[in-house]
C-alpha cells in the first residue's frame, strides 16, 4: 500500500457521512442477508469506500461473479471488529499493530474473512483473504489503490 493511497484514503475518509440511498441499494442487491448485515456494520466511511471500490472494480472486471463483486464491497468488513475510528486508525497506520485493537485493524484481511466464512462464497472469503493470486484479485488490489 502506497504513502499517496493512504493520504487519499485518510482524507476521503474524514467525513462519515451515510452512503446515498441509490449507492446503497448497489451493495443491496450484490449481497447475500448475513454479508449485507456485516456491510451495514461497516463505519458509513468505509461502506461508502467499499462502493467506489467496487465501481472501479466493475469497470476493471466487468465478468465478474456476484461472489467477486462481494469481495470488492466487503474487502475492509474485518476492520469492524477493532472497533477504530478515523484518527486512531492513522495512528495505528503509523505505529503498526500494538495491542490487540491495532494488530485486528492491520490484520483485517484475516478478520475479514474470518467473519465470512460460513456465510459467503469459498470465492469471496478467498479473495477478502487476499489469498487470490489472479486477474480478478489483480483487478480488486488496482480497484482498491484510491
Amino acid at each position: 500500500m502506497s504513502l499517496g493511497h493512504l493520504v487519499r484514503r485518510a482524507v476521503t475518509s474524514f467525513s462519515n457521512r451515510e452512503p446515498g440511498h441509490d449507492a446503497a441499494q448497489v451493495a443491496v442487491e450484490c449481497l447475500l442477508p448475513a454479508e449485507l448485515e456485516l456491510w451495514s456494520a461497516m463505519q458509513s466511511r468505509d461502506r461508502r469506500h467499499s462502493l467506489e471500490v467496487l465501481a472501479r472494480f466493475d469497470r476493471l472486471a466487468p465478468h465478474s461473479s456476484r461472489a467477486e463483486r462481494a469481495a470488492a464491497l466487503l474487502h475492509d468488513v474485518g476492520k469492524t471488529e477493532s472497533g477504530l475510528g478515523w484518527m486512531l486508525r492513522i495512528v495505528a497506520t503509523l505505529v503498526g499493530p500494538r495491542g490487540r485493537r491495532f494488530r485486528d485493524y492491520h490484520d483485517h484481511e484475516s478478520v475479514g474473512a474470518a467473519m465470512l466464512r460460513g456465510i459467503s462464497d469459498g470465492r469471496t472469503v478467498e479473495l477478502v483473504a487476499g489469498l487470490a493470486d489472479d486477474d480478478v484479485a489483480g483487478a480488486l488490489s488496482v480497484a482498491d489503490e484510491i
